[in-house]
């Protein structure tokens, strides 16, 4: 399929019906947000894709992933999670403010599974609710060093979880204090856990156009939060659609302050940047 197809000239609103006449199958899409960011990974291995700032008193010692090492991490995120038995339709649940190992764990549950991102501010029995109607039983959450208030409320959620994944601060030092026992729960480090998976690939089944690919839970401002069923297919168009816009030409370079359980968040400041192989700076776990 040539970029001619897959970059559609787009000056202003006289010319969506050109860009319309052709069918969106025909101009050669990544399948799922996974070959999205294995095209980005294969394009431009070695150009930086996240730089991730700390917090604000240490922006100046950022993390920064290239395309292919962000591909990497994916890959052993996803094997751990495949490893814990998440499946094709496995929902993980994440729940944790921006951070350098977040970035990945998302991407990595809509490799193996389905991601359901949750906002950590909701109250106890709302993101129990979530997680009961997502049917995650494997959750990626923000540690006690990263969030300890949200880590407070752990031992509330944990009813009715395998397994407890746990993410540290961007760029942390030294070692982890060692983290509570929950009877029937692991709980452990992801990034520990990560050290001994492949990175080369993914053990299990990729993800199909079809396949779901993410639960995002609305704002729940009539009611109670519900959950928003999202397809590989329904996100990569999306991201698509920003990307195809001047706003990643040259070499832009993109700010994301959103939390990662926002879909602004996920389709314009990560997957969207992929396309064109823009650089992403995420703020601290502050915004």
């Amino acid at each position: 399929m040539t970029e001619d197809l897959l970059w559609p000239c787009y000056r202003g609103p006289d010319d969506l019906a050109t860009i319309e006449a052709v069918p969106l199958e025909a101009r050669g899409l990544p399948t799922s947000t996974y070959h999205l960011l294995a095209r980005a990974a294969r394009l431009w291995p070695d150009r930086t894709a996240l730089t991730v700032l700390p917090d604000a008193e240490r922006w100046r010692g950022p993390l920064r992933y290239t395309f292919a090492g962000l591909l990497a991490e994916v890959h052993r995120y996803a094997n751990v999670m495949h490893r814990l038995g998440v499946r094709r339709g496995t929902p993980v649940a994440l729940m944790a403010p921006n951070c350098a190992e977040l970035i990945p764990a998302t991407l990595a549950a809509q490799l193996g599974g389905i991601a359901a991102p949750l906002n950590a501010a909701l109250a106890p029995a709302h993101l129990t609710e979530l997680l009961r109607r997502s049917g995650a039983r494997v959750l990626v959450a923000a540690g006690p060093e990263l969030a300890p208030d949200l880590w407070a409320k752990l031992p509330e959620l944990a009813e009715g979880l395998d397994a407890v994944l746990v993410l540290r601060p961007t760029a942390a030092v030294g070692d982890p204090a060692p983290l509570p026992r929950i009877d029937g729960v692991r709980i452990a480090h992801l990034a520990d856990l990560a050290r001994a998976e492949e990175a080369s690939a993914f053990t299990g089944e990729p993800p199909r156009p079809g396949d779901l690919a993410a639960f995002f839970h609305t704002g729940g401002t009539t009611g109670i939060p519900k959950l928003a069923a999202h397809t590989h297919a329904n996100e990569v168009a999306n991201a698509w659609m920003v990307a195809a816009t001047s706003l990643l030409d040259g070499d832009a370079v993109v700010f994301a302050a959103l939390p990662l359980f926002h879909v602004n968040a996920l389709v314009v400041t990560l997957l969207a940047p992929l396309f064109k192989g823009r650089q992403v700076v995420w703020a601290g776990p502050l915004g």
